[in-house]
Parts: C-alpha cells; structure tokens; sequence
C-alpha cells in the first residue's frame, strides 16, 4: 500500500487526530471489509510497517491434520495446504495466511470505507465530550449559525452547540454570524442519536453572571480572592441581585463591584443587553441583610416577626415602598429568593395596622418615637417603667414548654400562635375547630397533662365572705343564707 504515510499524516493534519487514532481508523476498516467477505473478524489481524509505509491484513489459522471437507474453513487450514505455506507447519500449528486487498468486492471496501468514517467520528466526539466536560459550567464563545423557531444553534469550531430559546434573555437579539457570548451548560450525549454530543448553552443562568464577574473583576480571580460572591438570584432580562462579602477587611466588596464612576458593572450590565444588576453587601445578621437586598429602596428598619419561620416585615417611607416592593412585585420576590426570608414591605402606617406580637410592636413604636426626633420619658425614680411592668407580667405566664407535653404538640400550638397556659386554657371550642393540625385526641392528650401539673387560683381581686354563727346552733353561717344549714331558723343580717 504505497504511499500510506503520506495519507496517514494528511488525515493527521486535517482531522486534528493522533497517528494511533488514524492507525486504529485504517484496522477497523480492514476488519470490517474482512467481517463482510469471510462473515467472521475474530481472526481477522492487521500489521503496520515501522515506517508506516505498508499495513497488511492476515488471517489466523489453525492447521488441521483432515479432510478439506470436515474443516472449519474460516478458522481452520489443511495439513496439505498449510506445508505449501510453510514447509515446517505442523498438525495444531497457528498461520498468520496473508489477505489480498485487491481481492476484496464492492460490498467489502463499502463496508470498511463506512467504519472508517464511523470510526473517525467517534474518536473526535470522544476528544470532544473530554475537552467540553472539562468547561461545564464556563463562559463560551461562538458564532451564530442558525436559528429556528427561536432556539439558536451555535458554531463552537469542532462542534455545534444549541442555545434553547428558553435559555435566552428577552433583551438578547443576534443576527447570523454574530458572536454569542454563553455558558456553558451541559455536555451529554444525544438521547436520539448516542453517537452525537447535545451541548447545551445559557444565557439566563445564575452561573452565567458569576463568571462575567469573575471575568472583569480582578479582586474575584485567583485562588485566594479578595472578593467573593455569596448568592445569585435572577429574573433573566429584567433584574439581577448579587450579594458580595470581603476576603479582607480593607476590601469593599460592593464598591470592588461596582468600579470607579461604574465602569466595571457596566460592562457587565452590557453583556447582558442593559439588564439591572443590583449589588449588595452579604451580612450574617438577618435584617441587615434583609435591608441591604431591598436596595435600591431606603429601609428605615427591619423586624424579624418570626425566626422559624423566616418571617420579617420591613419598614419604609411612603415614597419608598413601591421602589422597595419592585414593578409586578419584582424586587421583593426577588429579595425572597436573595435572603431565604418572607419580607413583607409595609410603611409605618400600614405596619401599625399589623396583627404583630405585644414585643415587636413596642419596639416599633420605639423605632418610630426616636425616628421622628421625640424624646424617649424617662419614668420617675421608684415608679416602675410601662415596658417593666409588661415584662414582669409576661414572666408570670406558665410557658407550654415547661410541661411535659410531647415537642410535635407544642410545635403545633405555636403554629397557632399559642406559647402559654393561659393563653391555651382561653382557646373556644371555634378555636380549636379551626386548628386543623391538632386533633381531638391531641387536645385531650394536651388538657389532660395541664390538669395534672397547673393548680388553677382564682382571681383575688373579689372579697371574701365574712362567716358568722347562728344564735341558736353555733354553726357556721354567711351573709347571703336566709335560714341555717343545721337547725334551719330563720336569719336576717343588720
């Protein structure tokens, strides 16, 4: 086979594959037209030459001392025909029988020219799927290619990638040939045709903007950055939050971000055709950094109402309060997903309005007092003070947690807001109707561990009766009897 070389290196050079890659091709082509011409291709043995000039293509055998007859004649040879071979054969001997290429028909070099085709394709998915797996996750560059019904199909060079219409920004528009700017998504093999590679590319992902920030600010490369990015959350096209801490004290991570006069959020607001990014500073503490997510509204203060179940209202002037809450409710979903809290925006009149518990309201009032410029009143010497006097009555109230009643239960009465004795024991029969998670059962589980453990003192406030004797018996008698329990005579008080 003359001139094999120069072919081998050819493809080499074209294709982008390795000598052995190129060398494999040829095998299983050889193979393959040996399967379609003798049926079999277990036996079937393909040699290069050390100077890749020449390949040949052998059949293994075993020699057979028998009748031609009763042979095998795909694995097996004759004695005879073996000793015109190779004089020295033997009877079990192994022959490496030399296959004339030239021999082969139309069906045989067809059938090897589609595995080498097929061969090729498969060695360069291969290459391809390990040098894209590597870049999940990664922004990408390509060329837009086409476009149909609004998914986009983008030229990577070696392959194509689809840009779904789903993952697409409602502010993007490309024209064919246009360069696309996405990150890339996932590698997998296509669930139609296994033989071929679905990469699938984004520009709405969460992840798409983490990199853009890590591609234009310096401070977020490297392996020990100064700043870093704690969460994302996005509505594609519309408004991005991205809440930043600092590696280091003398980093400001909001500022780092945002860049001299804006010019590093701006490039990043560019790659996403003029989508809103708004940039805040992560903090530990719950309403600090509830306020910081609401930007860019004003926040006068932050309440958390319930810590279980991360509930907080906050706080704003009234020409703050559609700016905080976003068109269509925009930033305050979007402040939902930033801080894994339920905020409720409320002005100071609205929150006063809210059904809120006896502690977060009395704060508030304070908040509010000290906000509108007036003096705190300072309660005479001796004379105990209003917030005082409410905090020795809480204590007073026996907590349900302090009895033996089993944890599910007192979980589900503070679901409805019931953490006291006294406040259980206020409960009507309409109450505890509507508490769908207790059941009758419960309840009476629940009543009968008060009874057992509260002695119940009435109100003191009432006099008591003052006991008087009868004249006539000596027993004990009250002012509102008529007559005597014992001797039944008459009595009438002066």
């Amino acid at each position: 086979m003359a001139g094999l070389r120069n072919a081998i290196y050819e493809i080499v050079s074209e294709k982008g594959m390795t000598v052995d890659q190129v060398k494999e091709t040829i095998e299983q082509s050889l193979i393959a037209a040996y399967k379609k011409k003798y049926g079999v291709d277990d036996n079937a043995v393909v040699k290069f030459s050390d100077d890749l000039e020449n390949v040949t293509l052998s059949s293994r055998k075993v020699v057979v001392d028998a009748a031609e007859d009763d042979l095998d004649w795909a694995h097996e040879i004759s004695l005879e025909k073996a000793k015109k071979l190779s004089p020295e054969a033997e009877d079990g001997d192994e022959l490496l029988i030399p296959i004339d290429l030239t021999g082969f028909d139309r069906g045989s070099v067809q059938s090897g020219k589609q595995k080498a085709q097929q061969t090729m394709r498969d060695i360069q998915k291969d290459e391809i799927y390990a040098e894209l797996k590597k870049k999940e996750g990664q922004i990408v560059v390509g060329t837009l290619q086409s476009e149909r019904e609004g998914d986009c199909f983008i030229d990577l060079g070696r392959t194509q990638g689809f840009l779904p219409a789903r993952n697409q920004s409602q502010r993007d528009s490309y024209q064919k040939g246009d360069k696309v700017k996405c990150l890339l998504e996932s590698v997998v093999p296509d669930e139609k045709n296994p033989r071929m590679l679905r990469i699938i590319l984004s520009r709405t992902s969460d992840k798409f903007v983490e990199r853009l920030f890590e591609q234009y600010i310096p401070e977020m490369q490297g392996s020990e950055p100064a700043v870093g990015i704690a969460k994302i959350v996005r509505e594609a096209g519309f408004r991005t939050k991205v809440a930043v801490y600092a590696n280091r004290s003398d980093v400001d991570p909001v500022g780092t971000c945002v860049g001299l006069g804006g010019q590093r959020i701006k490039t990043v607001i560019t790659e996403l055709n003029g989508e809103l990014i708004d940039v805040l500073r992560w903090d530990p503490d719950p309403a600090t950094y509830i306020q910081n997510a609401l930007s860019p509204a004003r926040v006068a203060q932050v309440y958390i109402i319930d810590e279980h179940k991360r509930y907080a209202v906050a706080i704003v002037d009234d020409d703050q309060l559609s700016l905080a809450i976003g068109k269509f409710g925009l930033n305050v979903r979007l402040v939902h997903r930033l801080c894994d809290w339920m905020v409720e925006v409320k002005t100071k009149e609205q929150f006063a309005e809210m059904d809120v518990s006896k502690e977060v309201r009395r704060a508030a009032d304070q908040l509010f007092d000290s906000y509108e410029g007036e003096e705190e009143e300072i309660p005479a010497e001796g004379e105990a003070a209003e917030d005082e006097q409410y905090e020795e009555q809480e204590e007073e109230e026996l907590q349900l947690d302090e009895l033996p009643i089993r944890p599910e239960l007192i979980k589900k009465l503070n679901f409805y807001d019931v953490y006291s004795v006294e406040e259980y024991i206020e409960l009507t029969e309409e109450d505890f109707a509507n508490m769908t998670r207790l059941s009758a059962e419960e309840v009476a589980e629940i009543n009968k561990v008060i009874a057992e453990n509260v002695d119940f003192v009435e109100d003191g406030g009432q006099e008591e009766q003052e006991e008087y004797t009868c004249p006539n018996c000596g027993a004990v008698i009250t002012k509102d009897m008529t007559e005597c329990p014992e001797c039944h005579v008459g009595l009438s008080f002066e």
